[in-house]
């Protein structure tokens, strides 16, 4: 039952909101607290106590919310708009000088100034506001679309939950900026770690990046993840301001933080100054920075020059040289990916370079270590690539032994000997066996995938358990996993409904179509729409095993890459046995008659975006119930592209090439 709530226990409530909104402000934007932390503490527990016991009061802006609600099962995704560009990177004074050129050249009689700003080293943002409250918050993505991680933004106390003045017409403003970690908080954090036996981190902008992939909020508010504003989208009030500068003043006066380094240019001489500055200067600063961006500050001319692909032409991060050191490489090592990529690394003397000490790098590819004649034993010289990634980037020949050799790739996978393979006009080596032990966890997690097997509740914590306990040893084993029922039932956060729910879901997945298991086998090229042309021509996986390289090539949508993939996948003896063992359980491995005739035969569709009733396989299956086919991707033999909400890429590219859309409803009409 909900208690009455008198007047003054409501006005309480506001007043509380208020100050302690206003002391987040003053601690973590203006890093100038005026209570203690006991003071503010007593406030925060006299808030919550009120709201839970008048829940009519509770607010998404109350700062209780803070402290992070319940885990998410996964992100949805957000559109931006406008897209969130990636910048044009250069390295040296002649591409900067080059940069103002264009932009002179593009603006003809026009003069532009610039802002300088340092470029954070941390994971780009948007946060929309409604009506002056935070309502979303996104992660960049690919720059069209990203993940909806609101939850895990609401954490962070630098980020406003409320706007700090109100804006004349202003409804809805989007804030672009960078979340980051401290350099020193970022290290207390990994002592911590470290003390409780937990995994380190890297750098601080791999921990960010990690923090907000995390779905539950409690653990993104325990890490110290601050926030600097840099863009402001307000399509009501944009014309009131005529600059960037400006906007970013606005920004402040609205309860943001802002980069008080950020510098008005009146030319690329002073902008020239400011990267030089900065790079001199950039271990004086708490946190890490990796260059400075330049933008033209009038936003007219901003306008005017647009962008070029996925680029502004208005702005440019100008990096700063990556830091190097010498030091000798005592061995080439070949590391397993998750998909069976083999890379060599370098085994290197340790040398403290950038913050870190080194002791392994990248070096890419065979033809990357036969192009710096690379060998064992030499003096090397590593750099770190956006301060970040370690590279071997060359070789200090006149410290050579005379009799060092060039280094022979091995022909034989580390982790399970079976043979690797360099598939033809290709830089790396492959090794294709699912029960390789370094990729066992990728290939599980893949075949669990709700696009291929879709088997409910099988995340990475489950498969980083089961097989770490030697349950499975590649994903036919899964449908052996209800004989170790005990076992699982004892594991900590499982008991008898979360396995018997693990159980069943493994079960229906048995009924899967023939495609979606080819795509759930992880053979190389092979996405979900070539599984559904390879299904429809091969119909049993005993007619695709035996198929030779000419006869996968004939079909016209097959290439010679994926024909070779195919190929070695099922040459793999050890692959052939999973395929076997997966027939043996009943999973579907041949197709089902396919519907030939039908008001949509011979037609090809597209599914783009959020239908108002059918979900993605069940407008699919539709399809193809009544002879039509699904392709994944939008080129010139598609017929329709059926479109829902938040349509994305593939919208785009179907007007361009002037395929019809259709609606939800259009569809069913056609079928009628």
């Amino acid at each position: 039952m909900i208690a009455t709530m008198p007047q003054q226990i409501r006005n309480r409530v506001e007043k509380l909101r208020r100050e302690l909104h206003e002391h987040d402000y003053r601690y973590y934007v203006l890093a100038k607290p005026t209570i203690s932390d006991e003071q503010y503490d007593r406030m925060m527990r006299e808030l919550s106590d009120l709201e839970e016991q008048y829940p009519q009061l509770q607010s998404p802006d109350s700062p209780t919310q803070r402290v992070g609600g319940e885990p998410t099962k996964e992100f949805a995704t957000v559109t931006h708009s406008p897209s969130m560009l990636s910048l044009a990177n250069s390295y040296s004074e002649e591409e900067i000088r080059d940069f103002d050129r264009r932009v002179h050249e593009l603006l003809k009689r026009q003069t532009p100034t610039y802002v300088a700003e340092l470029k954070v080293d941390g994971v780009a943002i948007a946060l929309k506001y409604r009506y002056g409250m935070f309502v979303q918050g996104a992660t960049r993505g690919d720059g069209n679309q990203g993940d909806d991680i609101t939850h895990n933004l609401r954490t962070i106390r630098s980020i406003p939950l409320h706007l700090r003045s109100k804006v004349p017409s202003l409804m809805t403003i989007e804030v672009r900026g960078e979340v980051f970690m401290d350099k020193d908080e970022f290290e207390k954090m990994n002592m911590q770690r470290a003390a409780n036996s937990q995994k380190v981190f890297i750098n601080p902008r791999n921990a960010t990046a990690g923090t907000l992939k995390l779905q539950d909020p409690k653990i993104v508010a325990s890490r110290p993840i601050k926030m600097i504003a840099y863009s402001l989208f307000a399509p009501k009030y944009r014309g009131k301001l005529e600059s960037h500068f400006e906007n970013i003043q606005t920004l402040k006066s609205l309860g943001f933080p802002i980069n008080e380094y950020t510098r008005r240019c009146k030319n690329i001489d002073e902008v020239i100054e400011f990267w030089r500055l900065w790079e001199g200067m950039r271990n004086s600063l708490p946190y890490d920075i990796d260059g400075v961006v330049a933008k033209v500050d009038s936003l007219k001319q901003q306008q005017d020059l647009g962008s070029i692909a996925k680029s502004p032409r208005w702005a440019m991060a100008f990096k700063f040289s990556a830091r190097k050191a010498e030091t000798r490489l005592k061995n080439i090592r070949l590391q397993v990916g998750r998909v069976g990529t083999v890379t060599p690394v370098a085994d290197l003397e340790p040398v403290f370079l950038a913050g870190t000490t080194v002791s392994r790098a990248t070096l890419h590819n065979p033809d990357y270590i036969r192009e710096l004649d690379l060998r064992i034993g030499d003096t090397v010289v590593v750099e770190k690539g956006g301060d970040v990634i370690p590279k071997v980037s060359a070789v200090v020949t006149s410290k050579r032994q005379k009799e060092s050799k060039p280094y022979v790739m091995q022909n034989r996978c580390p982790q399970c000997g079976s043979p690797i393979y360099r598939p033809q006009n290709e830089v790396n080596y492959f090794c294709v066996n699912s029960e390789c032990p370094a990729q066992v966890k990728g290939r599980i997690e893949h075949f669990a995938h709700r696009g291929a097997m879709d088997i409910e509740g099988f995340g990475d914590s489950v498969v980083e358990q089961i097989v770490s306990l030697g349950l499975v040893k590649n994903y036919s084993d899964l449908y052996s996993l209800h004989k170790h029922r005990k076992i699982l039932v004892a594991l900590e956060h499982w008991g008898e409904k979360s396995t018997q729910n693990l159980i069943e879901a493994i079960g229906r997945s048995k009924k899967q179509p023939f495609p979606r298991v080819l795509f759930a086998l992880g053979i190389r090229h092979v996405g979900a729409g070539v599984a559904q042309v390879l299904a429809e021509h091969f119909t049993s996986i005993e007619a695709l095993q035996e198929a030779t390289e000419e006869e996968l090539r004939s079909v016209s949508e097959i290439g010679p890459k994926i024909a070779e993939s195919i190929i070695h996948f099922f040459h793999d003896k050890h692959n052939r046995n999973i395929v076997k063992k997966l027939q043996e359980s009943g999973v579907t491995l041949a197709a089902s008659a396919v519907k030939t005739k039908g008001n949509l035969s011979g037609k090809t569709f597209v599914l783009t975006g959020t239908l108002p009733t059918y979900s993605r396989e069940e407008a699919k299956r539709i399809i193809e119930e009544n002879g039509g086919r699904v392709a994944s991707g939008v080129n010139k033999i598609v017929d329709y592209v059926l479109v829902g909400e938040d349509a994305g890429a593939k919208l785009v590219r179907a007007r361009k090439l002037g395929i019809r859309t259709i609606s939800e409803n259009e569809l069913t009409n056609m079928i009628r």
